[in-house]
């Protein structure tokens, strides 16, 4: 099922293991948008990269296998399926597409039945964790064969399409292209002040230190003198490009690359946050509140717990001082 896996798969281990690791950035277009794809992994060892991945979209597209049993593995209570739409929703991912893969290898191929059965009980857990189905296109796909991939199915006759309801009206359509169209982008913090937290950092043969991550909120500019916490560097920012294209501008949503001047790659690394030097530079802190859930946590959770923190693209260790209240996860009360 690895047919274009291995577009994104560039890793030499994860050749050999077959496996998405790391997390690989793509583009193609579609007729209203440029989209980016964060292919994160799907295995459990991989999960902190998951994490880094999840935390930069805008929209997540849910891929559950609708084959005999690697859905039922999926969906239950340790699953890759469940874990996933928790994380999503979790780290603020608001907009979800589910895409029902591998609908050539279902009993019988393309069987209208055991899709809406998976349609049904995907629909029940995203909503138990927060999502609303009614805004949730589903797609049965293939993605080896390009079943509903980019034009409607000859082999799925029986799909009549997805229809989502917003606020903003009502949207349907056929393929898992037309789905992606169909979300809504966003709204850009642009006028806060720069926050971009590091993904990695290259040292560019002819160019130096190149840190890339994926600009949160205001803008990134040639010419702008930058701070990186929780170090204190401050630099010069050269050039800034996406796609190796040169940019005047990089706003919230873009995943750049931008040069820095004298600063050695070793002085940096993921997980620093990079911000404009005059406009309230990020800083380091030794305390903060939080507002958390848990997830599938084996024991209780009191005053004094010491997790390790995933925020935006760092892994921290720290320390629950105080717990102040429980309040519930679908009002926020």
């Amino acid at each position: 099922s690895f047919k274009y896996a291995w577009v994104l798969d560039k890793l030499k281990a994860e050749r050999e293991r077959g496996i998405t690791i790391d997390i690989t950035l793509w583009k193609f277009e579609t007729p209203r948008y440029y989209v980016t794809v964060i292919d994160a992994p799907g295995h459990r060892d991989f999960i902190k990269n998951m994490i880094t991945g999840t935390s930069q979209a805008d929209c997540a597209v849910l891929v559950v296998a609708a084959g005999t049993g690697e859905f039922e593995a999926g969906i239950s209570k340790n699953g890759q399926t469940r874990e996933h739409a928790l994380l999503a929703y979790t780290l603020g991912v608001k907009q979800m597409i589910v895409g029902v893969n591998k609908m050539d290898t279902t009993e019988p191929p393309f069987s209208q039945s055991r899709f809406e059965e998976i349609q049904k009980e995907v629909s029940a857990y995203i909503k138990k964790i927060g999502y609303n189905p009614a805004t949730v296109p589903f797609v049965p796909i293939s993605g080896w064969n390009g079943d509903n991939m980019l034009d409607a199915s000859p082999n799925m006759g029986w799909y009549k399409g997805w229809t989502i309801e917003r606020k903003s009206g009502k949207s349907e359509g056929k393929s898992l292209l037309q789905a992606l169209d169909a979300m809504e982008p966003p709204t850009r913090p642009t006028d806060k002040p720069l926050r971009l937290p590091l993904q990695d950092v290259y040292k560019i043969g002819g160019i130096g230190t190149v840190p890339v991550g994926r600009v949160e909120t205001g803008l990134l500019k040639p010419g702008m003198v930058v701070t990186f916490a929780p170090a204190n560097i401050t630099t010069e920012v050269k050039s800034v490009e996406m796609h190796h294209e040169a940019l005047t501008e990089a706003v919230p949503g873009d995943n750049v690359g931008f040069n820095v001047k004298n600063v050695s790659v070793k002085e940096l690394r993921r997980g620093y946050v990079c911000g404009d030097s005059k406009d309230s530079p990020p800083k380091s802190t030794e305390e903060f509140t939080a507002q958390v859930i848990v997830l599938n946590h084996p024991g209780q959770i009191s005053n004094g717990y010491t997790p390790v923190l995933d925020c935006h693209t760092a892994h921290i260790a720290c320390k629950f001082r105080e717990i102040k209240e429980k309040c519930d996860r679908r009002s926020g009360k």
